[in-house]
């Protein structure tokens, strides 16, 4: 057991201390940004990172020979529900939001869009700003322009809290070797 600072002084010291090595770990907490869905779009900092996923990976806009318009709306449903495109395929997603809440169009895996909407139930103020996603106000409309080089059945979903378990999901099909 330790003795106790004996002085006044000696004591405001020790805490004067303290209280500056807890401010100087909190201080970056303290800076960062909120983290939250909010009603406003993510903005989008910097280029866009390219990462390989089941689904494909981030496209160039200047490579996409087709554009596909989906539809949200506060029915909890897209339209069109079902997109095919061939694999190798870069498609320019416009994203239009009919509603009067905040929606989101998220390309992934059924398994991980599901993973990611429980996410979104506990911590609905959770921030995600991928290249596979889109937010997008209402009214608005966002875009996602995306690479599909490997086949499969894959999924866009609304993961706002409650959305996806309301039936907000369609599916993309993915067909081998450039054909529909």
């Amino acid at each position: 057991m330790k003795k106790p600072i004996a002085t006044p002084l000696a004591r405001r010291a020790a805490i004067t201390r303290m209280a500056t090595t807890v401010a100087a770990a909190t201080m970056p907490l303290l800076a960062a940004p909120a983290l939250a869905h909010g009603d406003k779009a993510h903005t989008k900092k910097g280029p866009v990172r390219k990462e390989q996923k089941d689904w494909g990976i981030a496209g160039e806009a200047r490579n996409a020979k087709r554009s596909i318009e989906v539809g949200m709306a506060d029915n909890m449903r897209f339209a069109p529900d079902r997109i095919e495109v061939r694999q190798g395929e870069t498609v320019k997603f416009v994203v239009r939001n009919h509603g009067k809440q905040l929606h989101e169009f998220v390309i992934g895996a059924q398994a991980e869009n599901a993973r990611h909407a429980e996410l979104m139930v506990k911590h609905p103020n959770m921030e995600h700003d991928e290249p596979y996603m889109a937010h997008v106000p209402p009214g608005k409309t966002g875009e996602i322009v995306w690479t599909f080089n490997r086949p499969g059945s894959f999924e866009f979903a609304c993961l706002i809290a409650g959305h996806y378990s309301a039936g907000m999901v369609g599916t993309i099909t993915v067909t081998p070797g450039g054909k529909t």
